[in-house]
């Protein structure tokens, strides 16, 4: 099995790559620190049958394209690389609004309009979004990364109904709060907060699975949609209390 993870050289990428090391697992782990990288492959390099890295900006199009032009075909590729400014009430500069959206939506159709012919070539295959449940409702100091990552969410549903029918699974994962370096620029209290291990083995089940659509913690989601069916005046109420 073939995989590429981008995003790897940390956090859920990195976890990811250490949990689908397996004998029979040619990985490909992309990201734009290579040190990291490097001492990622030098970790995993006995545990599967090949490694290869990929250091390159995914908000570099053109270098990202050639890139991913020279790994021919995949069976899955785990679309994790994602970044976030942290929350603030402020208005979001426009570079930065830009970049968030370069890393965590234009990115991955970067990719995807190299590999999916191939996938459609061999009538199989994975596409695996890291969305989040910050999608689900858009909190005002989070205004960027929500947007980004719900406009990903509509990117993937589109896919899926495309392309199930050439054998391709389009799976979307929405984790709440996992331990990482994006989670760490957070300065409250994070609700059901996961260590990395622990979020990335339940992100891996529901890959297994294939599970179109998986939100977790099932609590903090369940806590989110009923949110979502309050009236609106309470809703607002509530989500500015918060903020």
């Amino acid at each position: 099995m073939k995989i590429l993870i981008t995003g790897a050289s940390s956090g859920l990428g990195a976890e990811l790559a250490r949990q689908y090391a397996h004998a029979d697992v040619d990985l490909i782990l992309l990201a734009r620190r290579e040190a990291k990288l490097q001492i990622l492959q030098n970790e995993l390099q006995n545990r599967c049958k090949s490694i290869e890295i990929l250091v390159v900006d995914v908000a570099d199009f053109s270098l990202l394209q050639e890139n991913i032009r020279t790994i021919g075909a995949v069976d899955m590729v785990i679309l994790n690389a994602g970044i976030s400014f942290g929350h603030s009430a402020e208005i979001t500069p426009f570079a930065d609004f830009k970049r968030l959206y370069d890393v965590n939506l234009l990115s991955n159709h970067a990719i995807l309009e190299i590999l999916l012919p191939h996938f459609v070539s061999q009538k199989s295959g994975k596409i695996v979004f890291v969305s989040s449940l910050a999608s689900l409702i858009s909190m005002p100091t989070a205004k960027a990364y929500a947007s980004s990552k719900r406009a990903l969410n509509a990117y993937a549903e589109a896919l899926h109904y495309k392309y199930k029918k050439e054998g391709i699974k389009i799976i979307t994962l929405l984790p709440g709060f996992i331990q990482s370096e994006l989670t760490d620029k957070n300065k409250f209290t994070m609700p059901f907060l996961l260590s990395t291990e622990d979020g990335v083995r339940i992100m891996k089940g529901a890959i297994d699975k294939n599970k179109r659509m998986y939100a977790f913690p099932l609590r903090f989601y369940l806590i989110i949609l009923l949110l979502r069916l309050l009236p609106q005046f309470l809703r607002e109420r509530i989500v500015n209390s918060i903020n």
